[in-house]
C-alpha cells in the first residue's frame, strides 16, 4: 500500500486564516491538526493542535505548571478573546518546523517513519507540488491493525 492510497481529504487553512476559525474548525471536528498553506494553495506547514493549546497557557504558566492550580477556570472563557483578530501565522512558531510531507508513492513505512521522525500527527501527501490529501497517525494505526 502507498500513501496515496490512504490519503484521506482533510482540512487546510491559509497562514492568513483567521485563527479563531481555525481553532473551532480543531474543535468541532476533533482533527489532531490542519495543514497550513501558503496564499498559492501550496501547503507550507502542520498546524498541531497542541501548538494552539500552548498559545493558549500564558509563559509563565508553560514555566512553571504549579502556578495552573491558582489560576480560575474563567481563563478558559477568554481563549476566543486570545485567539480573536490573530492569524494562523501567529499561531506558528517563529522557527518554521519542516513541512511533513511525503511522496504520494511512498511506502506505509516511510510514512510512519516521517511522523515519528517530525512527531506529527499529520503529514501532507505529495505528487509533486500538488497536496493530493493527508494521511493522519490514527488513519496509519487503523490500516496497521486491519488484520489482513
Amino acid at each position: 500500500m502507498r500513501a496515496a492510497d490512504l490519503a484521506e481529504e482533510f482540512p487546510v487553512v491559509d497562514l492568513d486564516a483567521d485563527a479563531l476559525a481555525a481553532a473551532r474548525l480543531l474543535a468541532e471536528h476533533r482533527l489532531p491538526g490542519l495543514v497550513v498553506t501558503e496564499a498559492s494553495g501550496c501547503p507550507h506547514t502542520v498546524l498541531p493542535a497542541s501548538d494552539v493549546v500552548q498559545f493558549l497557557v500564558p509563559p509563565y504558566v508553560r514555566d512553571d505548571p504549579s502556578l495552573a492550580g491558582v489560576l480560575s477556570e474563567s481563563m478558559a472563557d477568554r481563549v476566543a478573546d486570545k485567539l480573536g483578530g490573530r492569524t494562523v501565522r501567529e499561531l506558528l512558531p517563529d522557527e518554521p518546523r519542516e513541512l511533513p510531507r511525503v511522496d504520494a508513492d511512498d511506502t506505509i513505512v516511510e510514512v510512519a517513519a516521517t511522523m515519528a521522525r517530525l512527531r506529527c500527527p499529520l503529514v501532507a501527501v505529495m505528487r509533486d507540488r500538488t497536496l493530493l490529501g493527508v494521511v493522519s497517525a490514527s488513519r496509519l494505526l487503523e490500516h496497521a491493525l486491519t488484520p489482513r
